[in-house]
């Protein structure tokens, strides 16, 4: 059995903390329409504006993606990523595959708007010039690729030890027959 030391944990902590926030980004957009805190119809989401907003290397794409059919696909489809990688980092479920995934589209949302202006921005949280959270959170991501969390804690470590017992079961078997 894998002992879990600070690094570990550290390196789990992490990982659970990062599948909190794909998972909440993506509930979020499944939830909408909801209501306001003064009672109000808030507006289903849609990555349109996100879209159209974009300014880095890919955003004649993403434009492209925005102004055609495929953007109704993307409503769709991005929520369910979301859950789905949060979900997987979370539950260390396919975890190098949530951590790939979550690698994806962390990717995506750098080169959709890479920070270039180095002053504060309206509307933006920070001032960043090219590291915004989104890089920070994709470095972050490679780390516990290269650490392979889900060997540490998680589904991925129960469903490990399942089938090594049960290799050893059939070796034995085997050996006695």
């Amino acid at each position: 059995m894998n002992r879990l030391d600070r690094q570990g944990l550290a390196l789990v902590l992490l990982r659970t903390v990062i599948g909190w926030h794909f998972l909440y980004e993506g509930y979020f957009k499944l939830m909408l329409p909801g209501w306001s805190r003064q009672g109000g119809l808030l507006p289903r989401w849609s990555a349109a504006g996100y879209l159209t907003a974009a300014t880095g290397p890919l955003a004649g794409f993403f434009h492209a993606i925005a102004a055609s059919s495929a953007s109704a696909w993307v409503d769709r489809i991005m929520p369910i990523a979301l859950v789905a990688v949060g979900l997987s980092l979370m539950l260390g479920l396919l975890t190098q595959l949530g951590c790939w995934g979550a690698l994806g589209l962390l990717t995506l949302f750098y080169l959709a708007a890479i920070p270039t202006a180095g002053a504060p921005q309206p509307g933006a949280e920070g001032t960043y010039l090219l590291v915004n959270k989104n890089l920070i959170e994709a470095a972050a991501v490679i780390v516990l690729l290269s650490f392979r969390t889900g060997t540490l804690a998680g589904l991925d470590l129960l469903w490990s030890a399942r089938t090594h017992r049960a290799a050893r079961s059939e070796a034995a078997a085997a050996r006695e027959v």
